[in-house]
């Protein structure tokens, strides 16, 4: 074989090789977004309230702090309903920094 044939079969196993390598990354990086039936199951709700939200809270998990500022602050509270699934509920209250005087 001439030596230019040989540098271009080199560089094609070099291309063919990153190819094969890329695929494999984006395989796995799919692999890992996408999501299982324990996971989907085990991931909890999250929902905004409204007056119209209708709660089914067995439990709560936890609430996020009020900040002591004297304004409308977005809080979290996190609980099971009763069917044992989990919510992140988003809400706003008042800080606990206001004086009524």
């Amino acid at each position: 074989m001439p030596p230019f044939a040989l540098k271009k079969v080199k560089r094609e196993m070099k291309a063919l090789l990153v190819m094969a390598l890329s695929s494999l990354c984006a395989t796995a990086a799919l692999a890992e977004e996408a999501p299982t039936d324990v996971a989907g199951q085990n991931a909890p709700i999250v929902e905004d309230y409204t007056y119209s939200t209708h709660l089914d809270v067995a439990k709560v998990v936890s609430m996020s702090t009020i900040p002591d500022v004297c304004e409308v602050v977005p809080v979290k509270m996190e609980y099971e309903d009763s069917k044992g699934q989990r919510h992140i509920l988003n809400y706003h209250v008042m800080g606990n920094g206001c004086s009524n005087g």
